[in-house]
């Protein structure tokens, strides 16, 4: 009986493509946590994220980020206790190194993973110093990007206890 069952299981069971390559893998596995463990080799200053973002970005965020036909980027800081909350990188986000992240994986919109690690961290870098968050003349890397202390990061509350409010 047991045959029957195992071979009815196997006979109904999909058979969807190949085993994932771990080179592959490895290659998208790309995540950085708020802590910065993972952050590439690299560097970028705000006035090359400017360029940037004036060639691969601003068509959809807009200039300095205020948005249109996406997301705003910036403005927003001070508003998140208001009756009308601005939600941006600027204002809401807790942590730099999510920016790198999320830049680094989804943009630009058209062509994911297209960046390199020296653009990620200027574009970054060029975003973070519209609102003031890193200065003018900031130049990002792997060592100070995870000490760029972002305006709500004492705004969430840590579900493992870390955070002490």
């Amino acid at each position: 009986m047991f045959k029957t069952i195992a071979f009815l299981l196997a006979a109904t069971t999909p058979h969807f493509g190949a085993p994932a390559d771990p080179n592959l893998v490895k290659a998208w596995d790309r995540s950085i946590p708020p802590d910065g463990t993972g952050l590439p080799p690299g560097k970028g200053s705000v006035s090359e994220g400017l360029a940037i973002y004036t060639e691969k970005c601003v068509m959809c965020h807009g200039v300095n980020g205020v948005g249109k036909p996406a997301d705003q980027l910036t403005g927003g800081v001070g508003s998140l206790a208001t009756a009308n909350p601005v939600k941006t990188v600027s204002s809401f986000w807790p942590y730099a190194t999510t920016l790198f992240d999320y830049i680094r994986r989804a943009m630009p919109v058209t062509s994911p993973h297209s960046l390199s690690d020296h653009e990620t961290y200027a574009l970054t870098a060029y975003i973070l110093s519209i609102d003031g968050i890193v200065k003018k003349d900031a130049v990002l890397d792997a060592k100070s990007l995870p000490k760029v202390k972002m305006p709500n990061r004492d705004g969430f509350i840590d579900a493992y206890g870390a955070t002490k409010r």
